[in-house]
């Protein structure tokens, strides 16, 4: 008999679970071509889902329901609202494009971005190994087939092969760790797998064996590398609005499972998981920054962009393992945290521009689009500006301040090696500002590429404002958020 409490716990995700079903069946009657009640249906659906999220995760309670395989707490619900809110603004922003793109045939997009979504909440809020993974497969089987929703388009049809491929072998390492450890400890709760490490009585080198296989499919779920691979390719073959969709949101979950497994589960690991984090970080700054310096395509030099912002996320998980101390070990996961959200909020406005200069028949992907873009909206330069600064670190926008938290914490966390890697990836942080500054001299020093109005929706032109503008206001006064992302942590370490 399921206890109350426990139906508690995972009413938003009974809510979206039933709505995605109630959507695709009540999208068989909608004729419409940019198919405006799904759309409306699932926008209600979203801000309900957001509120009841940011509802639970002001309450500062922590529940753990069905026998401890569920925990609903501070950290997953703030995380799991701001993926909705992030799915929400993907919508908005994608919606036209995937309508110009004979996307909207039927309600798939909606439908299937629901169901990613569920699927990030089940990950989020995973406080078993089993249930950590049904939700990893959830929202990868989502993305797959938004991945390749456009039939009738070759490089998504390529992309998304390359992205099950990629994504199954991943899938399996995740898997073949976590049945490592499963065999190791005898349990698949997080808490119980923690207590039998702890005790010491588990052979050290079957732990390890199964820890590097659960850091490999955490590395691809979070695009760095070696596993970085599928990115590139992913995120230029997909239609602008689906790798939007892939980019954002989805990273927030990633970085709950890390948290989940790896402090929450396997924190007596850590100093074994703990080196391993810093290769992974080291090959993703270098690598996600040289090679975006080649890239022409602006979906790829995004894309080896993420990979190494993805870095600097890893360099806050490991900062927290290194001191010991549990202020320290908050300060680094908050800012890891803060590091994510802020990343999402950056990428969404950056999309949000680049489906804006996309048209039906033209796809705004190569840098040499953008050219004279200040000449032909002086607002959208702005915002893509705000954006690209943003994402090199550059003052006061919030990318710098959320570099600098990272930064801080690893330093703090003592040792010259550690003080080495803030060093590097300062070096790399500069090289990286090379390719964004590129395309803000190419928006406002270059000849225009077209004369054609720049028009959109009020909605869009209303979200994309309130988008860029947050990335300012959140760099200028960024104690609210960093507050709560501290709060989150320091709560989530305390059960």
């Amino acid at each position: 008999m399921i206890d109350k409490l426990s139906l508690i716990a995972v009413y938003p995700e009974i809510i979206l679970l039933v709505m995605a079903c109630v959507i695709a069946l009540f999208d068989l009657s909608v004729k419409s071509r940019t198919r405006t009640a799904t759309y409306v249906v699932t926008m209600l659906t979203l801000a309900i889902v957001a509120a009841l999220q940011a509802n639970y995760a002001s309450s500062g309670q922590t529940i753990y329901a069905f026998g401890n395989m569920v925990v609903s707490d501070v950290m997953g619900n703030w995380l799991k609202c701001f993926a909705t809110l992030a799915v929400m603004v993907s919508l908005v922003y994608g919606r036209l494009y995937a309508a110009d793109r004979d996307m909207l045939r039927g309600g798939e997009l909606f439908v299937l971005s629901l169901f990613s979504l569920l699927g990030m909440f089940v990950m989020i809020s995973g406080n078993n190994f089993l249930v950590i993974y049904m939700g990893v497969e959830l929202l990868t089987l989502s993305s797959y087939a938004l991945v390749a929703l456009r039939r009738d388009y070759i490089l998504s049809i390529e992309a998304g092969m390359k992205y099950f491929v990629l994504g199954a072998l991943a899938s399996g390492f995740l898997l073949y760790g976590m049945s490592m450890l499963y065999g190791a400890t005898g349990t698949l709760d997080l808490q119980e797998a923690f207590k039998a490490i702890h005790s010491g009585q588990i052979k050290h080198q079957v732990l390890v064996f199964g820890l590097v296989f659960i850091v490999a499919g955490l590395a691809f779920k979070l695009g760095v590398v070696p596993f970085h691979m599928w990115i590139p390719d992913v995120y230029q073959g997909a239609p602008t609005a689906i790798t939007l969709m892939i980019g954002g949101a989805p990273k927030l979950a990633a970085f709950a499972v890390t948290i989940r497994l790896l402090v929450e589960g396997l924190m007596p690991l850590a100093f074994d998981w703990q080196p391993m984090l810093m290769l992974l970080a080291i090959g993703s700054l270098a690598i996600g920054n040289l090679a975006a310096i080649a890239q022409t395509n602006i979906k790829r030099m995004l894309a080896f962009s993420t990979i190494s912002h993805m870095g600097f996320v890893l360099i806050g998980m490991m900062s927290g393992a290194v001191s010991g101390h549990p202020e320290a070990a908050a300060n680094a996961y908050s800012s890891s945290m803060f590091y994510v959200v802020s990343y999402v909020l950056t990428t969404l406005a950056s999309f949000g521009v680049i489906l804006l200069l996309s048209r039906s028949g033209f796809e705004s992907e190569e840098i040499s689009d953008f050219a004279g873009l200040n000449q032909r909206s002086p607002f959208y330069a702005g915002i893509m500006a705000v954006c690209l600064f943003s994402l090199a670190g550059i003052p006061p926008m919030i990318g710098f301040y959320a570099k600098l938290a990272v930064l801080q914490a690893l330093v703090a966390s003592g040792g010259t090696l550690q003080l080495v890697l803030a060093v590097f990836a300062v070096m790399m942080s500069l090289i990286g500002a090379f390719y964004y500054l590129r395309v803000v001299k190419v928006m406002y020093f270059d000849a225009p590429a077209g004369s054609s109005e720049i028009t959109s929706p009020f909605e869009v032109r209303a979200v994309l404002s309130l988008n860029g503008a947050l990335l300012l206001i959140l760099g200028v006064v960024p104690g609210g958020l960093m507050a709560l992302c501290t709060n989150a942590v320091v709560q989530m370490l305390a059960t």
